[in-house]
């Protein structure tokens, strides 16, 4: 993979024969990010789990305490009072069998997050070849499938992301923006890494956190020292 001039440069910058404290990680990913829009920061932790065994499946959801900086459109598959209940929530998209064929054939895809009633999963079911991929099929330990369609709608808003293993056993998610103070990002990564290590499988023998990187949009990975995140 090629890569342009600005990220060459500020790769010079990266010292990547060295595991940085997370503090300095942050604060040297947050220089990287020099491109003219606001970029993500974005954390890789690559584990030493084997996804294809059930009992080292990571799935899960956390609240970060600064949101991601990004607008989140949250659908909700609900009927009657659920439904109303999650307008008053502050969801984009509410609806339920009517929406099917408009995702199903029109590739309708304006939203972030799904959320849905458990009474409407069999209809949701049907979508699963399609927003399964995306990696937007609702799902109970993400708590996106709940009869509490506003606690789950409000903690989205709030910041809250998902988590899973990827077929490689590596996590991306997203803590903040690049205009984000150093204390927000930490604070991000803090309780991302928490979350994430109270996930560890029982069953999982050897290192749990092999590898962890921090990285804007464009620019290069930062390594972060893992020993400082036990």
């Amino acid at each position: 993979m090629k890569h342009g001039k600005k990220y060459l440069e500020a790769a010079k910058a990266v010292d990547r024969s060295i595991q940085y404290d997370p503090a300095d990680a942050i604060s040297t990913v947050k220089k990287l990010a020099t491109a003219k829009f606001d970029e993500t920061i974005e954390v890789h932790i690559k584990t030493g789990c084997d996804g294809r065994h059930a009992d080292q499946q990571i799935r899960g959801a956390v609240v970060l305490p600064h949101g991601t900086g990004k607008q989140v459109r949250v659908l909700v598959f609900a009927k009657g009072a659920k439904a109303d209940e999650a307008v008053a929530a502050g969801a984009e998209f509410v609806g339920a069998e009517e929406l099917i064929p408009r995702i199903q054939n029109d590739g309708w895809f304006d939203y972030d997050v799904v959320v849905a009633t458990p009474d409407m999963m069999g209809v949701v079911g049907r979508l699963g070849r399609v927003l399964g991929p995306k990696g937007l099929m609702p799902n109970p330990k993400a708590g996106t499938v709940t009869m509490d369609v506003t606690k789950a709608v409000k903690e989205i808003k709030a910041g809250k992301i998902e988590y899973r293993l990827d077929k490689t056993n590596i996590i991306h998610v997203p803590i903040g923006k690049a205009s984000f103070t150093e204390e927000q990002l930490s604070d991000n990564f803090q309780t991302l890494i928490g979350a994430i290590n109270k996930a560890k499988p029982a069953t999982l023998k050897g290192q749990y956190l092999k590898s962890v990187t921090l990285a804007p949009t464009m620019g290069p990975g930062v390594k972060v020292n893992t020993l400082k995140l036990a």
